[in-house]
Order: C-alpha cells, then structure tokens, then sequence
C-alpha cells in the first residue's frame, strides 16, 4: 500500500462487527470498469421473493453482478470472528475476486485506518473504547487486508487505507459511550470522501476514466438503502447520487458465518438462501436494485 508493512500492522480496524452493530440489509457493492457482465452457469435457484443464480466461481458470480460499467464497486464483508476455522471474506475476494478485476478497476480503498503520527495518543485511547468489538473479530484480519493490497499492487489496483486527520481521532475518542457510534460514522465520512476525490481524479485521466474504485469494508458502510437509524454509518447513498447511480453494492458472506441469531435472521435475504440446497456453489442473491449478496461455497472438507 502506500506505506510501509510496519505501518500498516501499527494501524487499527475500526469495528464494523455484526454483533456491535447489525448490518444492514442490503448488500455490499463491487463493480470493475468495462467489465463484462459473466453468464449464469446454471438455471436461477429457488431463494424465495429474490431472484438468485449459482455459479461455479466466486469471480464469475462478481462480474455478473459488477455489470458493464459500474464507477464504484462498494463491497461489504461480514468480518471473519475469533475462532474462524475457514477461509474469510477478505482472503477469498484476494485469491478468488480481485485477479477478475485486473485492467478494471483503479484503486482498492480498505477499510483500516492510518491516523497520522502526531495523534499517537488519541489513536490509542479510540483503540481501547474500540477493544470490545475489535477484540470479538479473528486476529487475522488485519494481515488479510495487507495482503489484499500486496495482491492488488501487483494486478495494477493502486491500494491505500482510510486516513483519518488527528482532529478525525479526537472527535472519536471525546465520544465517550457513543465512541462505537462515532467510529462507525467516521469511517463511513472517510470512505466516501477518499473514494470521491478517486473517482474525480479517474475523470481527468485517460487510462483509468473507464475503471472502477473499490472499496473494501464491512456491510454496515455500503448499504444503498440503509434504514434510519443506520444512515449515518453508510457511504453509498451520497457516493452513488455522485456518480450517477453507477455504484453498485456487493455483500460478500461465507456461509458457515451466517448464525442462527436475531441479527442474520433480520437480514431480507437470509431466509431466502438455503444451505443445504445451494452451498455447494457459489450463490448471487439480488437484494435490490444494484444491490447483491454474493454467498460463496461451503469449504468442503
């Protein structure tokens, strides 16, 4: 990325965590420039009221969703937990996603955050009143999101982090018992402000006008048409009137992380998707409009 391996370690994952903060109900975006829509390798599978298709790979299932010319590929991951004992999100869109996406897509915003140096303490003190979500979420995930700019380095996706300001990491940590809240927010402001100044700058270049921005967080950020009382933690909405409608939300699940709880059961599309009849393929549910859930396929043995 661009900084440094110890950098980024030093850096801290804001919690988006699902038991924190339920995610929302509609799916996460991800979109390449000219990428041509992929066919369906099967006949539309039964998921109740939504229309769904199964397909053989995770990146086919993608590009269908991506469409032909999205300039925002807004991508949710529910994070991989403590205790994960199959592959995340995050490392399959790595090996399985981002190579589909090579000559398509500009730049990878994560969501990790870099706050500068001159606030080390504030970054600390946000770190502790963050300690209850972050501490609940598998230690590998930070790691995975530096590999996953590694990977897109190499594939010509210029990768980079959110950058919070000093002032940005004070607000946070002033918050007091509202500090889930005010990360939530930030990072949602940091997100669409840094995935905007990406798109304009694509606008004025003739080698990447025609290519999308990712940008890699949790499902609670991406959501087209979240409701009320999550609208502030979600990006998408203002960055789609920006460009145009082009953004597109793509939710990436693995299925052995879908629980048996209130918070899986309040998403639309969960009781829609059933395990034991699709799992062994990689599953395209279509929330909404430009809005999908990309379940991928259980981890055979």
């Amino acid at each position: 990325m661009r900084c440094s391996r110890a950098l980024l370690l030093a850096a801290f994952l804001v919690a988006c965590d699902r038991r924190v903060a339920p995610a929302s109900s509609s799916t996460t975006a991800a979109a390449s420039g000219s990428v041509a829509p992929a066919a369906a390798s099967a006949s539309p599978s039964p998921c109740g009221d939504l229309p769904c298709t199964q397909h053989d790979s995770a990146s086919e299932a993608f590009l269908e969703a991506a469409g032909a010319d999205p300039a925002v590929l807004a991508i949710g991951e529910a994070h991989a937990q403590k205790g994960s004992t199959v592959p995340s999100a995050a490392k399959r869109f790595t090996e399985d996603i981002l190579p589909a996406l090579a000559g398509r897509a500009s730049d990878l915003l994560v969501e990790l955050m870099m706050p500068p140096t001159g606030c080390n303490a504030a970054t600390s003190e946000v770190k502790k009143k963050q300690a209850p979500a972050t501490t609940q979420q598998a230690p590998t995930n930070q790691n995975e999101y530096m590999i996953m700019g590694d990977r897109a380095r190499t594939l010509g996706i210029v990768p980079d982090l959110l950058r919070p300001t000093c002032g940005d990491m004070d607000v946070v940590r002033d918050a007091g018992d509202d500090a889930i809240d005010a990360s939530l927010r930030l990072i949602a402001h940091l997100c669409g402000t840094q995935a905007g100044k990406l798109v304009d700058r694509d606008s004025r270049s003739d080698a990447d006008r025609a290519k999308a921005v990712i940008v890699y967080s949790g499902m609670l950020h991406n959501d087209l048409t979240p409701p009320p009382d999550r609208a502030a933690w979600s990006y998408a909405p203002a960055l789609d009137a920006k460009v145009g409608g082009k953004l597109v939300s793509i939710d990436l699940v693995v299925p052995e992380f879908i629980a048996d709880d209130a918070t899986w059961k309040s998403l639309p599309w969960v009781s829609s998707y059933d395990r034991a009849k699709l799992g062994s393929r990689v599953t395209l549910i279509k929330a909404a409009d430009r809005s999908y859930v990309l379940v991928f396929a259980e981890t055979r043995p």
